[in-house]
């Protein structure tokens, strides 16, 4: 089989938690060799609701396809492994905390000065400049300090924010953007020779995908987004709750009402949940003709979505949905639907997802066998690629259990400077 097209690329990836890990997975899907540089003690993920110690769930899934080399960047001696790793290497990525990367002497300015060509890409929460440059970011600090949270506009009992619950949005955009970077850099000194360094942050992944609601544009604006805030803003000033902000944000923005009626979810006869995603008026009015619906006005010419009578027609129309919904299963409405081009679809569990049939049809799933928790079914690469064809490169690694082989096949150290190490202390025993 023709290689990945990162076939010959050396990573060093000094990563914890999700966002430069999913970039670092993304990268092996391609092609590269990703070796994760991880203390003696393992990344504190391993740990991480996990059944098999050192092996949990998230953690594997994250770190398929890679090495592991254990070091310890704490010693001298460690550190001087790890750049003579570094002048191998053609990619580094690394999201440690604020301080750490310089404090461990891996940091862009001290590895650029042993590999002049070097990528190095790093993941902030908020990036390098700024207030709050030096700030510690997580995922959920991230969407909270974005809006992304809000925007969701979910609360619990006590109506505090929810968090994104079906993923760390933040984390996995910022490693989206990070591979999609890096690539582009090793385009640049393909032509060039030029290495450079790329920055994200969760901050900049996270405003990326609220791109229309953070946009300003001010005919748009006037009529939408300024009453928006005038509202939220009137609240603050009396001191109201989160829930009525998000109550003010509502319904400053109800003129959207009446394309939802189409757009959302319904409960089928069945009990089963329908996601309609009608966009457009075509789709809109396909929708009603399978709903049974000829006198809804909303898509005609003069129809004014900010009148209060037509705001409440649209929330009135969006129960009368609902009740018809309820008079067939949730297969029935799919298929109609689908005929006559609506998009839409089952609402999925997924932990289910492994076996939906058209996941199979596409080969996303892969199998592997992990040598201590044996076979395995994880989601593949993202992207297939017809010339270089991506792939699954192995399961997650046992910590330290590439330390020696690493060292050896990237030329970094002989076999007697290995061994002084691992006498030493400074590098894993596997």
């Amino acid at each position: 089989m023709v290689g990945g097209a990162l076939q010959g690329i050396k990573v060093l990836e000094f990563s914890q938690i999700v966002a430069v890990p999913f970039c670092g997975c993304i990268l092996s899907d391609m092609g590269a060799d990703v070796v994760k540089v991880e203390a003696l003690t393992g990344d504190p993920h391993r740990s991480s609701n996990a059944v098999v110690p050192g092996l949990g769930k998230r953690f594997q899934s994250l770190n398929r396809g890679k090495r592991s080399v254990a070091i310890n960047l704490a010693s001298a001696e460690g550190r001087a492994a790890v750049h003579r790793l570094v002048a191998e290497a053609d990619v580094v990525t690394i999201n440690y905390r604020v301080g750490v990367a310089e404090r461990l002497g891996v940091d862009y300015e001290t590895l650029r000065a042993i590999k002049p060509d070097l990528i190095y890409c790093e993941i902030t929460g908020f990036g390098s400049t700024g207030p709050l440059k030096d700030r510690a970011g997580t995922d959920i600090v991230g969407q909270a300090y974005t809006g992304l949270m809000l925007g969701d506009g979910k609360t619990d009992e006590a109506g505090s924010p929810i968090p994104l619950a079906a993923f760390s949005a933040a984390d996995y955009c910022a490693g989206f953007s990070a591979a999609s970077a890096v690539n582009a850099a090793l385009f640049h000194r393909e032509r060039t020779g030029e290495g450079q360094k790329i920055e994200t942050s969760l901050l900049r992944a996270a405003l990326a995908v609220q791109d229309t609601v953070v946009m300003r544009e001010p005919l748009h604006d006037a009529i939408i987004r300024d009453p928006a805030v005038a509202a939220i803003e009137a609240v603050r000033e009396r001191g109201g709750t989160y829930i009525e902000i998000l109550d003010a944000r509502s319904q400053a923005q109800a003129r959207r009402a009446s394309f939802r009626v189409y757009y959302g979810g319904y409960q089928a006869a069945d009990g089963r949940t329908l996601i309609l995603g009608a966009l457009t008026p075509a789709t809109r009015e396909a929708a009603r003709q399978v709903l049974g619906i000829d006198d809804d006005p909303s898509d005609s010419p003069d129809f004014d979505a900010d009148d209060e009578a037509n705001v409440q027609d649209a929330a009135d129309r969006r129960l009368r949905v609902a009740a018809i919904m309820r008079t067939r299963s949730a297969a029935e409405w799919e298929a109609a639907f689908t005929a006559v081009g609506v998009p839409n679809s089952p609402v999925n569990v997924p932990e289910e997802m492994s076996e939906d049939p058209q996941v199979e049809a596409l080969g996303i799933m892969e199998d592997l066998v992990h040598p201590l928790t044996g076979p395995q079914r994880v989601v593949g690469p993202v992207a297939t690629m017809s010339a270089t064809p991506t792939k699954v490169h192995g399961p997650a690694p046992i910590l330290g259990a590439d330390t020696v082989a690493v060292l050896a096949e990237w030329g970094a150290l002989t076999p007697e400077e290995v061994a002084a190490l691992q006498a030493g202390g400074s590098i894993g025993s596997e």
